[in-house]
């Protein structure tokens, strides 16, 4: 299995910086061929129309050339198809009203799990049904976990819940690697019904299928990277477990992302387009465009014409899904990455392509031309990660240009190395802790056969909570691990805009209930907390010993920065913003 770059990651192992089936949406049929493939293999390739040409056309053309098609997208004009002709790219460049043709590259990556300190666990009392609290002011109700969930204290999540809870109308889309949809802390708001998955397993990539079609249950992670991030957005509030940002939203599991961690082109784009259909107000993405750390315009100088192709197609594919979204009411979310990379003057990349038959070569990277996906891309809201300390983590990703929409605000994403000097430093409570699915955690060993934790997990921090009153349809015992990235930051932005929805929503046109995405970014931003630069930048550990260019400069005033942008996003400002 290839390397995995990271955006969420483990916790020791954190010094490393780095509806049930598939269906598509309603304007498309689904298939995922993929794998690298030689002449003769079946492959899967992505095609892009002309920008007002039916994609449905184009496909006909593409069926005439042999080509079977196992998706059609007409929000976007995208087609993907497999095929066995090793001139099967040169035909569908040929055909007048193609835009573009590329192997059905790699989007995006989540990480591999977890860890650290252990809890206590036990029962819990009965489980209350959730009722959101709007406008009430109340004491302020905490689970049993929420003691160790030091980053919604941060953003006072806490104090925002005795105004607003969320709204069982809002509903929050995790384009991941999918949501354990049977976790008792994610059961209550998770939606069945509308959750989809867009991935058929990848034995080259995933390892074997677990069940005979290769295509996962919609309400399955054997990752783990989305079950943790959906408990920070939207784990219950009901005393037990933890809770998230938002416990009284609905989770909605759009998935895109291998049980590997990677995420292709055309999942991806037709998770986007499908977050419309069913009137999803929010989604999370805490991946990024692979094989190519960053996708160039006409590739990088050292890239091949086919590179520079499929980078080509990429860039326009993603950019066409996130403008459609946007349009159609969807505020786009996206993690800012964690190379300890500065956005605005990338270093070579010498670590792409990550995915096929080429090996990595070191590139050269123009930010004028090449774009980190989909947090460089068009509307999206790009979050940084800070620690206890509310200084940005080493591992990162920031700006030196500041206003240049890299990056608007920052939030918890956990840093191991935080608090250098003090008995918390390379701790596990500097993580991020959240929901784990049971599959996952026996699979590395820390849960034993019988539910209980290993010494390992111990080690790792893993926790569990027991019920004798779960949700229907949830399993009795909940668990939880550690991890840290930029993907964790991502979920409490993600979280505070789903309040902002559930608090100054209203009914559309269509009958949905909703809040304009330009309004929901205004709010984010304009509640966030000040947070000036740290004094002398921040040096990443993972880099010690090598060349200075490796201490991020802040730069910017307290109100805008490019560690922290707008500052670190705030859930009791969004929901007192106008006065509840």
């Amino acid at each position: 299995m290839q390397r995995r770059r990271m955006i969420g990651m483990t916790g020791a192992a954190a010094l490393l910086a780095a509806g049930l089936g598939a269906t598509a949406p309603a304007n498309a049929t689904t298939g995922q061929a993929g794998g690298s493939g030689a002449s003769g293999t079946a492959r899967s390739y992505v095609v892009l129309a002309k920008e007002g040409v039916s994609a449905e056309a184009v496909a006909r053309k593409l069926t005439g050339a042999g080509a079977t098609v196992t998706s059609v997208n007409s929000d976007v004009g995208m087609v993907t198809v497999s095929s066995t002709s090793s001139a099967f790219l040169a035909k569908a460049r040929a055909i007048k009203d193609v835009e573009g043709a590329a192997v059905d590259g790699v989007v995006g990556r989540a990480p591999k799990q977890p860890k650290v300190d252990t809890a206590p666990t036990g029962r819990a009392a009965g489980r209350p049904a959730a009722k959101g609290n709007h406008g009430g002011g109340g004491a302020v109700q905490r689970d049993p976990l929420d003691s160790y969930l030091w980053g919604m204290d941060m953003i006072k999540a806490p104090q925002a819940h005795r105004y607003e809870t969320g709204d069982r109308r809002v509903r929050v889309g995790v384009i991941d690697t999918g949501i354990q949809g049977d976790h008792p802390d994610l059961a209550a708001g998770f939606d069945r019904r509308l959750s989809r998955n867009f991935t058929t397993d990848m034995p080259d990539i995933d390892g074997p299928c677990e069940v005979a079609s290769c295509v996962d249950p919609a309400d399955v992670d054997d990752d783990g990277h989305g079950t943790h991030v959906a408990g920070t957005i939207a784990a219950s509030l009901d005393g037990f477990g933890l809770s998230g940002v938002a416990p009284d939203v609905s989770l909605v599991n759009v998935r895109a992302g291998q049980d590997s961690g990677y995420f292709f082109l055309s999942p991806v784009v037709n998770a986007l387009t499908y977050a419309d259909d069913v009137g999803i107000d929010v989604v999370n993405m805490s991946f990024y465009v692979d094989p190519w750390l960053y996708n160039c315009m006409g590739g990088a100088p050292e890239d091949s014409p086919e590179a520079a192709f499929e980078q080509d197609l990429i860039i326009k594919g993603m950019n066409r899904a996130l403008n459609f979204a946007h349009r159609k009411g969807v505020t786009l979310v996206a993690a800012a990455g964690n190379n300890h990379e500065d956005m605005a003057n990338p270093r070579p990349d010498t670590s792409s392509p990550d995915y096929g038959p080429v090996a990595p070569y070191e590139r050269t990277i123009d930010n004028e031309t090449c774009f980190d996906l989909p947090v460089e891309g068009r509307h999206v809201l790009g979050v940084t990660s800070v620690g206890p300390s509310r200084t940005k983590a080493d591992y990162s990703n920031y700006t030196t240009e500041p206003r240049s929409g890299e990056i608007e605000v920052a939030a918890p994403g956990g840093w191991f190395r935080d608090g250098f000097g003090t008995p918390s430093f390379r701790t596990n409570e500097n993580l991020i802790l959240s929901t784990a699915p049971l599959g996952v955690l026996q699979g590395t060993g820390e849960v034993d056969e019988n539910g209980n934790i290993t010494p390992d997990g111990e080690a790792n921090g893993v926790m569990k909570q027991c019920t004798d009153d779960p949700p229907a349809g949830a399993q009795e015992c909940g668990y939880y691990q550690y991890l840290q990235g930029t993907s964790m930051a991502s979920p409490h932005a993600t979280g505070v805009a789903a309040l902002a929805v559930s608090s100054y929503g209203h009914r559309t046109r269509g009958g949905g209930f909703g809040l304009a995405p330009n309004a929901v970014r205004a709010l984010v931003m304009r509640t966030a907390t000040d947070n000036p630069c740290p004094p002398g930048g921040v040096r990443s550990y993972e880099q010690e010993g090598r060349s200075p260019e490796f201490t991020a400069t802040c730069v910017g005033t307290t109100r805008f920065n490019g560690f922290y942008g707008d500052g670190i996003v705030n859930a009791l400002g969004v929901v007192k913003r106008w006065g509840r």
